[in-house]
């Protein structure tokens, strides 16, 4: 699995996945089965795996890389 996500993307994806799922939980009532709850709560477990694993199946297909640096030479390209 290639990491395609910068550190900082990371973090971010971090604080709102989590805020998101707790909204999707508590603020749009996902406990109680809203519609809207569960969307929320589960775009924020998304945004919660990727900051985990630190690759993004989207980017992946884009073939977006945030994680390299410009000009490295050993930076690999997300398609491979």
């Amino acid at each position: 699995m290639w990491i395609n996500e910068s550190p900082a993307e990371r973090i971010i994806r971090l604080v709102l996945g989590g805020g998101l799922l707790t909204y999707g939980f508590y603020g749009l009532g996902g406990l109680n089965g809203s519609t809207a709850g569960i969307i929320a709560s589960i775009a924020g477990g998304v945004l919660l795996l990727t900051a985990a694993t630190g690759c993004c199946a989207l980017y992946r297909v884009l073939g977006i890389n945030t994680n390299c640096r410009v000009g490295d030479p050993n930076c690999k390209p997300a398609r491979q």
